[in-house]
């Protein structure tokens, strides 16, 4: 029988809500891997508790990786930095994060095309989505008391591309889907 290989990578999953299987990505599916689970809300039972801001229990250069999805657009515009300040830190050199978002420009042109706020642009598990569910948060969500989904700014790709840079990563490329997201790939350079 052959021995299961023990994870030798670490990936900082930032927002991470609730646990379940499905909440990574592909890339990080693999037994080479082991989660890292951080969240500002205790409910969900996070590894570490923390303010994406404020991340003081993850050590300086640790992380291989770090993955984000739909967390950057709940941070006030000028916490932005701060946050990308923080990825940059946690992760080793030469270690990636990964992150998605909505894609504020493909909203933009939903709301010219449709005419409303309101009107569904496409359909979700959790329902339709509106450009107004993009733009402000998740209007069932905040109904039923979850005000941590909230939106307090939003980002085109060259928004996204630009902080990630501003912050210090490299290699840096971000890319669109059909659902109006972006997903961001950016490298922290290697030590010399």
């Amino acid at each position: 029988m052959p021995n299961k290989t023990s994870p030798n990578k670490q990936v900082l999953h930032v927002g991470c809500g609730e646990k379940s299987k499905d909440s990574m990505p592909n890339i990080f599916q693999s037994e080479e891997w082991s989660e890292i689970r951080l969240d500002i809300d205790p409910d969900v039972k996070p590894d570490v508790v923390a303010s994406m801001l404020e991340m003081t229990d993850v050590k300086t250069d640790t992380m291989d990786a770090l993955w984000s999805s739909h967390n950057i657009e709940h941070l006030y515009w000028h916490d932005v930095p701060t946050a990308f300040s923080e990825f940059f830190r946690v992760i080793k050199p030469g270690g990636f994060v990964y992150i998605t978002c909505p894609d504020i420009l493909e909203i933009a042109k939903k709301i010219v095309e449709k005419g409303s706020l309101n009107a569904p642009i496409y359909q979700s598990n959790a329902g339709p989505i509106t450009s107004m569910d993009v733009l402000y948060g998740h209007y069932p969500s905040m109904k039923a008391g979850n005000l941590f989904m909230a939106h307090r700014c939003g980002f085109t790709t060259l928004d996204l591309g630009r902080g990630l840079h501003k912050a210090g990563f490299r290699n840096i490329k971000v890319e669109k889907d059909e659902h109006f997201n972006l997903w961001a790939r950016a490298y922290k350079p290697a030590a010399s």
